[in-house]
């Protein structure tokens, strides 16, 4: 039971680490991109664009999230 615990709590350090905004944001960007596979509208090389620019965005959302100043 000891490895049990210790396995996932490696796993939830090493997928969330220290924000889970960025994990979520990379599991939604991910998500969308594999919507848009499975309904065949974009080609390779436009679902790849399309994937990488989801991530980009969807880091630089969860980061000016956390860097917008306090009040």
């Amino acid at each position: 039971m000891k490895f049990l615990k210790a396995f996932g709590q490696f796993w939830y350090d090493f997928i969330i680490g220290d924000d889970w905004k960025i994990a979520v944001a990379v599991v939604l960007a991910l998500g969308v991109t594999l919507v848009v596979m499975a309904t065949g509208v974009l080609g390779d090389a436009a679902l790849t664009a399309l994937g990488g620019v989801a991530i980009f965005v969807a880091f630089a959302i969860s980061l000016a999230i956390d860097v917008r100043p306090k009040r």
